[in-house]
Order: structure tokens, then C-alpha cells, then sequence
């Protein structure tokens, strides 16, 4: 009978990635160095054809933050985020307007452009939203509308509603960003919206809680009535215990995939702007922790693909 723990299982793996990664003299073969990530080595998990990463911002000095942003991180260009997906070995694509452009969603929709049809993108927009600037966005590859409370530079919570409204007829859904005691508290508004909530980084439900925190149930229930998803992203934001296993957050992952598999979507959070320069995670450790979260290969499939198909129109 094994005794072997799944720490033991993911540190043989790595060992026997790193010894066959290695060619004559010593150079890991194939190792690429990405910015804003740590690491060289390629994922060690089978990555199927058209796996999509879910999540990941761009910036760039010629485009100003938002006057009431605090995240200005330095700039994460188009072409250093196609390095990652050489790296990772990933296709598809969504960008997340991130906070430091407020509702300014001008390099978004150059970014997701630049990306061609394998991209899809994610803006930030207030009350005042037009039909016809929907209209455009739309044509353009955004799909979604993110809200957050966590980090101010977006528009505010009380336009959630009407935006939803203005939304509903394009497909669209709204993506929230928010800590586990906010989602709680807006259980009633998310229940009411005419369209699917995503919620990023495993609805940064706190540690020690996780999965026994009450926004989890909460999530839980939207998805059983009005088709919600959650983003497996962000493992290294509120992890206590710390790479490379995230074990804290894994917990919470892998109650998520017991849940509802159907309804989930991965995502690297590159260039992880919270995250110090010198404390960057490993993306391709990130994406390899789906071989512990979701061990079923079609699961991870499904939460790499099919998924996101559905969820963005892929």
C-alpha cells in the first residue's frame, strides 16, 4: 500500500521534469525566461490543444491610470505575454482590464485586437455606457464587464446593476473581484442581475476559512441558480502557506472542482501586479497545480477548453 502524500507525488514530478529537461552541459533544454514570471521550465501537466488562460492584464505607460487608481504597475506588453504563451504552451486568451485604467478601455481593445480571434477581452465600464459603445465593444472581442472592491480605479459597486442591465442582451456577464465578506453582503444585488457573475481568484474567500468561509456557499448557490463561475486564478494572493503548493488555496480549489467542474476556468493572472518584482510565481507551477486541484485530465480539459469556449464565445 502507498504511502506516498501528494507533496511527495508533485516534488517526484518536478525532480524528474528537471533531470529530463537538462541537456549536455548542464542547460535545461527548452527553458525560457518570461517577464514578470519566475521559473524557465515549461508545465509538466499535458496541456490539450486550445487551453486558454483566462486572465491576464496588459500595461502600458502611453495609456495614463486612472486618476483614483493605487496599482500602477510598469509596463507588461503584448509580446512579453506571448512569450508566457509559448512557455505554457496556451492559445487562447482574455484579457482583464485591471484597475489602473479605470473604465479607460482603450488599450484593452488594442490589446485583444493585436491578439487577433484567439483573444477575448474583459472591460471595465460605468452607468453611463452607451448602446452603441456596447456595440463596439462587442465587435471588438469583449465579453464581460468587471466590478471590484478591493482596489479602487473602477467604477463604483452601485453601477453593477444598471451595467448588468445594459449588458444582458449582448450575452455578456459581469466578473467580479471582491473579498468573501463583500460577496456576502451583495448576495441579494448578484441574485437579481440578469446575467452570469464570474468571480475572480476563487472570490478571494480568506484564509485559514476557505471553502468553510460563508461566501463560499453563497457562490455555491449562484451557481446551482443562476449559472455562476469562478475563476481558479490568483493561488499565490491570499496564500498563507506559499508556493510551490499553494496548499491553503489548493484546499479551496479542489472544493471548487468537486463542486461544480462545469463551471470553471483557469487563469495566470500575469504579470500579477500585486505581486513584489522579485516575488513573481511561477506560471508554469501555476497552471501545473490543475494536476492536483482537478486530477482527471478531461477535467482539466474542460476547465481549459470547453469552458471557456462557452463562457467567451470561443
Amino acid at each position: 500500500m502507498s504511502t506516498m502524500t501528494r507533496r511527495d507525488h508533485l516534488a517526484l514530478l518536478a525532480a524528474g521534469s528537471l533531470a529530463a529537461g537538462f541537456a549536455l552541459g548542464g542547460t535545461p533544454a527548452a527553458a525560457q525566461a518570461v517577464r514578470w514570471s519566475s521559473g524557465t521550465e515549461k508545465p509538466r501537466i499535458a496541456v490539450p490543444a486550445n487551453a486558454t488562460d483566462c486572465h491576464h492584464h496588459i500595461y502600458d505607460a502611453r495609456f495614463p491610470p486612472a486618476p483614483a487608481a493605487t496599482l500602477r504597475p510598469p509596463d507588461a506588453s503584448i509580446e512579453d505575454y506571448r512569450a508566457l504563451q509559448r512557455r505554457l504552451g496556451l492559445t487562447r486568451n482574455v484579457v482583464v482590464q485591471p484597475s489602473t485604467y479605470g473604465t479607460d478601455n482603450r488599450l484593452l481593445v488594442e490589446s485583444v485586437k493585436a491578439f487577433g480571434p484567439s483573444a477575448r477581452g474583459v472591460a471595465m465600464l460605468d452607468a453611463s455606457v452607451t448602446a452603441d459603445e456596447l456595440r463596439r465593444l462587442d465587435e471588438a472581442g469583449i465579453r464581460g464587464v468587471r466590478f471590484g472592491t478591493r482596489l479602487p480605479g473602477g467604477a463604483p459597486i452601485t453601477d453593477l446593476e444598471p451595467v448588468a442591465r445594459k449588458i444582458a442582451d449582448l450575452g455578456w456577464h459581469i466578473q467580479l473581484v471582491s473579498e468573501g465578506e463583500k460577496i456576502v453582503e451583495l448576495r441579494d444585488v448578484l441574485e437579481r442581475l440578469p446575467v452570469p457573475v464570474v468571480f475572480d481568484h476563487m472570490g478571494h474567500l480568506p484564509e485559514p476559512a476557505g471553502p468553510d468561509h460563508p461566501g463560499f456557499r453563497v457562490i455555491a448557490d449562484l451557481i446551482a441558480t443562476r449559472g455562476a463561475w469562478v475563476k481558479l486564478t490568483g493561488a499565490y494572493i491570499l496564500s498563507k502557506s506559499g508556493p510551490p503548493l499553494y496548499a491553503d488555496r489548493s484546499r479551496l480549489a479542489r472544493a471548487f472542482v468537486a463542486l461544480a467542474p462545469e463551471r470553471l476556468v483557469w487563469g495566470s493572472d500575469w504579470p500579477h501586479p500585486t505581486a513584489p518584482a522579485e516575488g513573481k510565481p511561477d506560471d508554469a507551477g501555476l497552471l501545473d497545480l490543475l494536476a492536483d486541484w482537478a486530477p482527471d485530465p478531461a477535467v482539466q480539459a474542460k476547465i481549459l477548453v470547453s469552458n471557456p469556449a462557452r463562457l467567451y464565445g470561443f
